[in-house]
């Protein structure tokens, strides 16, 4: 099915041609079609699918097409977990928003509130914002939301994972109660479903392959090693000319640190993605691992919701995740749009509960291996001076700490729930 067939406005089928797409991906053509209608969906699909394109060209058709509105009115928000989602989410718009006049803005925190103020108060059309900073801005009485038109909640269960439901819910109860709204998710629980009823009309369900279910083009594999060997391991692995683009997790953001220090004094260049970046480190950092400039990007899991990068060749887990939704997150980051891809986990003696946990869940057992020519044997390296003081973290061979189990940034833009505390 072309483009031209979901009935999309000529200018914006222009602008899609010219980004190089020929057709819509399965959630693309299912939800399109509905969203031009007026409908209220819930969109499921795998990451890399092409899930922003599903609610970013339809309403750019709508708001394009619709009669023009007064002046200072924001006519569409979209709410996304992170400040890298939303600069995502804001490229890709502009891209698709090539040929059309529509004011565009994004919103999140981390860096000056005073542009995204002006943006505010000019009238931008579509707003793109994390939580956290839209609720300070609309306590300014800066952002007119008494025209919107449309809403969207995407990436719906990452954002109830972290804290960001009472803000969701004091931004909704702030819009009309006559609008469009749309909720995208790749993974969506019970619990974000049952409140699909309080923010939703009558929706209809969008869901393409198996719910929660990783990309079926991405490889898992699994090696046993000791935890004071996984950064050499990860070393070793990185000889195989084949780990050209590599994405790794780890558990924490001094961890993060860590390993990028090891994997730069033997020569292989590093970027890094985590809460203590600021916005222009992390901007740079997925810049270079775009281009090539850099060959390994280390994350936390927070940090890493806005990437969206094409060519990654695997995903190393170097701390695995201990919940299942997570681990689906991170291995979406490869085999994006049906290309192939290498998941890569690295399983200690504590994870073998949260191994099991996952293989049920994704109804399939995940191929154990051995890396040929890596020591197993070698002994654990003395703690150095900053290791002492810090404490040696899980990959280094430390005890796993038992507080949160995300690195406290929250893409930068975190709003701590119980305290109302506000994450800038």
């Amino acid at each position: 099915m072309p483009f031209k067939a979901l009935g999309l406005h000529p200018l914006i089928l222009q602008a899609i041609q010219e980004t190089g797409y020929t057709e819509p991906t399965p959630i693309q053509a299912a939800a399109i079609p509905e969203i031009i209608q007026g409908r209220d969906i819930i969109g499921i699909a795998q990451t890399g699918t092409g899930k922003t394109a599903a609610f970013t060209l339809p309403l750019l058709h709508r708001l394009h097409s619709a009669a023009p509105t007064r002046r200072q009115a924001t006519r569409t928000l979209v709410l996304a977990p992170t400040r890298e989602l939303v600069v995502q989410i804001e490229e890709n718009v502009r891209a698709y928003a090539k040929h059309v006049p529509i004011e565009i803005t994004k919103v999140f925190g981390g860096v000056s509130e005073r542009p995204q103020i002006q943006a505010l108060r000019f009238g931008a059309e579509m707003v793109i914002a994390t939580p956290g900073r839209l609720l300070d801005l609309m306590s300014q009485r800066c952002a007119d939301f008494s025209a919107l038109e449309h809403l969207v909640l995407d990436e719906a269960d990452r954002m109830l994972d972290m804290g960001f439901l009472p803000a969701i819910r004091r931004v909704v109860n702030a819009l009309p109660k006559k609008r469009q709204t749309l909720l995208f998710s790749a993974t969506l629980s019970k619990e974000i479903e049952s409140l699909t009823h309080e923010f939703q009309s009558n929706p209809k369900i969008v869901q393409i392959g198996r719910r929660s279910n990783p990309a079926d083009t991405v490889t898992q594999l699994a090696y046993e090693v000791p935890r004071h060997l996984k950064t050499s391991l990860l070393c070793h692995l990185l000889k195989d000319p084949a780990m050209n683009m590599v994405l790794v997790f780890t558990r924490t953001k001094h961890g993060a640190d860590r390993v990028a220090r090891k994997l730069e004094s033997v020569g292989i260049k590093t970027g890094t993605l985590h809460a203590n970046r600021s916005q222009n480190q992390r901007l740079r950092a997925l810049g270079d691992f775009r281009t090539g400039a850099i060959r390994v990007l280390i994350a936390t899991d927070i940090a890493a919701r806005g990437i969206d990068v094409d060519g990654i060749s695997h995903v190393v887990n170097l701390d695995f995740p201990p919940q299942v939704e997570d681990y689906v997150h991170r291995i979406g980051r490869t085999g994006r749009a049906n290309a192939i891809g290498d998941a890569v986990s690295f399983i200690c003696q504590d994870d073998h509960g949260s191994l099991r946990s996952l293989e049920r869940f994704i109804g399939r057992g995940i191929v154990r291996k051995k890396a040929e020519g890596f020591d197993y044997s070698a002994p654990e390296p003395p703690m150095s001076l900053e290791e002492q003081r810090r404490g040696r973290g899980p990959e280094q061979g430390g005890r796993r700490s038992q507080g949160p189990r995300r690195d406290g940034g929250g893409g930068g833009d975190r709003r701590n729930s119980r305290s109302g505390g506000r994450g800038r």
